[in-house]
């Protein structure tokens, strides 16, 4: 009990949290492989919820410290230290704060900036983009081979993404893989040179910011998909047209429409 309620004496910066040209960064701070602890954990959902009320901020890239790992997952030390009664509740509030990532109405990339393994990919795979960074990265979800289960939605989330029996190859195999296989797959988007992955990365994320983008159409229509798919039909069109509602009356909304009649480029400002 004592390891759970305990707070750390100092607590050590493992999540960073910045904004660049109109989006939010956040990275996972804790080489050399970024690895997630509960502290971890705690850091990634204030930097979620500091992201939902950042006006600055009309997107959110995540990404690992350094140049080899974007996050190899849960701290295995951790887990061979700590009791099954910490780590369920570990799981627990993990999955709640990658639940809080995925449904936050600001479209979330994961940059996946070196191997990306067990729960780093999970991390990823609540974003609802990816790109990689070329190179000799792996990514994959082989906690079959430590004799668990992808416990931080691993299992629901590859399977919504790639149907279940291809799904279920790739983690009964516990194999990892290239990114250029993961772009082949669907579980990658993009795939950025390294000398330029960064600059890369930003200028995609950009591309669903004001002025380019209407940020609140681009995070609502991600709110739209992203809990609309776990209803029914009917269910998910309603919540579509309240949505819609929304942004009936928002500034952007008069900008796009104006600009479309009047044969120009719209200004988006993200209100």
């Amino acid at each position: 009990m004592g390891s759970v309620m305990n707070e750390p004496k100092t607590r050590k910066q493992l999540v960073d949290y910045r904004t660049e040209g109109g989006v939010a960064i956040v990275e996972l701070n804790d080489p050399p492989a970024n690895v997630y602890s509960l502290e971890m954990m705690r850091q990634l959902d204030e930097a979620v919820v500091r992201a939902r009320f950042d006006d600055r901020a009309h997107g959110i890239v995540l990404r690992g410290h350094g140049e080899r790992f974007f996050s190899a997952g849960a701290d295995t030390r951790m887990m061979q230290r700590e009791t099954p009664h910490f780590l369920y509740h570990f799981s627990l509030y993990a999955n709640e704060t990658v639940h809080r990532l995925e449904h936050t109405p600001k479209l979330t990339i994961a940059a996946l900036n070196g191997h990306a393994v067990g729960g780093g990919l999970e991390l990823a795979l609540a974003c609802d983009l990816r790109v990689a960074k070329d190179g000799g990265a792996k990514i994959g979800l082989p906690e079959v081979n430590l004799g668990v289960l992808p416990g931080l939605g691993g299992t629901q989330r590859l399977a919504r993404l790639l149907g279940k029996a291809r799904a279920i190859e790739l983690m009964a195999k516990g194999e990892t893989f290239s990114v250029d296989r993961a772009k082949e797959l669907g579980l990658v988007n993009e795939v950025f040179p390294a000398d330029s992955f960064w600059e890369q990365t930003l200028l995609y994320a950009r591309q669903f910011c004001p002025p380019h983008k209407a940020s609140k159409s681009v995070g609502l229509l991600k709110r739209a998909v992203q809990s609309g798919a776990e209803l029914p039909l009917v269910s998910g069109i309603a919540l579509e047209r309240e949505l819609q509602q929304q942004l009936f009356g928002s500034r952007d909304a008069k900008e796009g429409v104006t600009a479309f009649n009047e044969k120009r480029m719209p200004a988006f400002s993200g209100v």
